[in-house]
């Protein structure tokens, strides 16, 4: 195998994990910057108060881009086990 072939996938690999949890990070951050945001404003301290929302959010961003996550994984995998199935012949 080449360099460039080892390049060549550890780039993919980086761009299918971030790709990967992207939605699920930005909607982490942002609905924790707005519960942040709240609780600065009302000087309210409850850990609840920022567990409970993010897990609802993060649930609910999961379950609409799964699809979305699976079709990206699968990519990257068929990438990788046809280059492995290229090398060994």
């Amino acid at each position: 195998m080449q360099y460039a072939q080892f390049i060549t996938i550890g780039r993919e690999m980086i761009l299918s994990v971030l790709w990967t949890i992207g939605p699920t990070l930005v909607a982490s951050l942002l609905i924790g910057l707005l519960i942040g945001v709240f609780q600065a404003a009302t000087s309210i301290n409850e850990a609840t108060l920022t567990f409970v929302p993010k897990l609802i959010v993060i649930t609910g961003v999961l379950a609409l881009s799964a699809p979305f996550m699976l079709s990206t994984l699968s990519g990257f995998f068929q990438t990788v086990f046809s280059e492995i199935a290229r090398v060994n012949k």
